[in-house]
């Protein structure tokens, strides 16, 4: 792959090409994500994890309307959603909505988040938007650097791009080719975006697979 044909898969600026390129080819040569089908998929996921390459901060600037609906009213009340969510009244706190969807039971059990704080300090970054304290931790350990001390680290983009290639790997995805709605589920723990993944795997299919 060159970085032309890594523009056309990804459908992104030449400026975002020229950003990621390097990183992104580094990545899924040391990661052995090197089969065309693969680099395709990767490609579609982390592009829909972030945003089309634009973001690597979790952006939880939630409607009050839209909380329970993405969410789950097992991890927040319509109430919490009214309080803390964006309306005509207020902006959205979005440490509030951070610590309440990604901690409690559920953040504990799903995300290893074992301290008051923990779903705002430990939300999304990096281009797979790493989350929790567990995956910070274990991306951490893998990458040889002190995510807990400083998680802002994978604000970087060659550690955002690298926390994107081990969690790629490291959840597996590499053994179900071309399956959307599997390494969705890997990815994600459910089928958030798939419509946008599956849109964006074809099309750098397309172009890599020609």
């Amino acid at each position: 792959m060159n970085q032309s044909l890594f523009q056309q898969a990804a459908g992104v600026s030449s400026s975002l090409a020229d950003r990621w390129f390097t990183h992104l080819d580094a990545v899924m040569g040391q990661y052995g994500i090197v089969k065309p089908i693969d680099q395709a998929m990767f490609i579609a996921q982390m592009g829909t994890e972030s945003g089309g390459f634009k973001t690597l901060s979790e952006n939880l600037n939630y409607a009050s309307d839209r909380l329970v609906g993405v969410f789950g009213s097992h991890r927040i009340s319509q109430q919490q959603a009214n309080q803390f969510g964006r309306n005509p009244n207020h902006p959205a706190d979005q440490r509030a909505i951070a610590n309440i969807v990604y901690g409690g039971d559920w953040g504990l059990d799903n995300l290893g988040n074992t301290q008051d704080g923990d779903g705002w300090l430990f939300r999304g970054r990096g281009l797979k938007q790493i989350t929790g304290r567990e995956n910070y931790t274990k991306c951490g350990k893998a990458l040889g650097i002190n995510l807990i001390a400083d998680p802002d680290q994978l604000l970087n983009d060659t550690y955002a791009a690298l926390s994107a290639g081990w969690f790629y790997v490291s959840k597996g995805c590499l053994k179900y080719p071309g399956d959307v709605v599997k390494i969705t589920q890997l990815i994600n723990g459910g089928q958030k975006g798939i419509d946008d993944r599956r849109q964006r795997y074809n099309k750098a299919k397309s172009v890599l697979m020609a």
